[in-house]
């Protein structure tokens, strides 16, 4: 009975919400420092590309680097790619490919926003992260490549109730998926933080996308899991701030991707309003 309503609120926010370019300037940059450098790829949708800062470098990849350096004193190398509205399917099929060339240290993957947006189906959208994570391992298997979680919608300041339930819901369901796929292809999912969400300053004028302030916060938050994940000695360091991740998912892993991914859906499908 909420349908009407929630398509109505959809449509309204999407007229109403301004449209942020993504950043400008260079999409690749250095921080100086020690050698050997650290390699930090960003790759995914809008916040990949900095929609929310003027600059690559006021932005995730910018600050992450600026992190790693900090921790790890050494200097460390950027590479901003990222595309507005771009779904994981479409950072897998032509983001990926724009890599040639590369060689990261560490991964970053920014999506799922843009799936939620088009109610991707569920088991679609677990096929879709599960191809790009296992390309980007297999490419890459020196590197450890983090999948970032779902933001939390649920507190978006942007979306009105009860839009922002429903999309919440369904985001977390989507993060579900996402924590499985990274366990199972020896990645690493960093859950954003909720309380990210209760500080107005930390988003852009949207609502939506971070300001250069929650860009920082963010950044902050995955070079901390990435050190956690180092201390703790679930993967070790190569001596130059990077890690080395486990091998690739074994059937049994597959089967609890596939497990999650069931549980998503039933839960999707008890709290989809009739």
């Amino acid at each position: 009975m909420f349908a009407p309503l929630l398509l109505l609120q959809a449509r309204r926010t999407a007229r109403r919400t301004p449209r942020l370019d993504p950043a400008s300037g260079a999409d690749r940059g250095i921080i100086p420092g020690a050698v050997p450098l650290l390699r930090v790829v960003v790759i995914g949708e809008s916040t990949a590309a900095g929609v929310g800062a003027s600059q690559h470098a006021e932005a995730l990849p910018g600050y992450l680097a600026g992190a790693l350096s900090d921790r790890r004193d050494c200097g460390v190398t950027w590479t901003a790619v990222g595309k507005n509205g771009a779904t994981a399917r479409k950072v897998f099929r032509e983001l990926v490919p724009a890599l040639n060339g590369a060689s990261p240290d560490i991964v970053v993957i920014t999506v799922g926003i843009n799936d939620l947006i088009r109610r991707r189906p569920l088991r679609s959208w677990s096929l879709d992260l599960t191809a790009l994570v296992a390309a980007l391992r297999g490419r890459y298997d020196h590197a450890q490549v983090i999948v970032a979680g779902m933001p939390p919608v649920h507190r978006f300041p942007a979306l009105p109730q009860p839009l922002r339930t429903v999309m919440g819901a369904r985001a977390r369901a989507m993060d579900r998926i996402m924590r499985e796929v990274a366990r199972t292809y020896g990645a690493l999912h960093v859950p954003m933080d909720p309380a990210m969400a209760a500080d107005p300053g930390l988003f852009a004028s949207d609502g939506f996308h971070p300001s250069p302030a929650g860009y920082r916060v963010w950044a902050q938050d995955l070079a901390n899991a990435l050190d956690s994940r180092i201390e703790h000695g679930i993967v070790p360091s190569n001596g130059n701030g990077a890690v080395h991740a486990p091998g690739t998912a074994n059937g049994s892993a597959v089967e609890a991707v596939r497990g999650v991914v069931a549980s998503a859906v039933a839960v999707d499908v008890r709290e989809r309003p009739s």
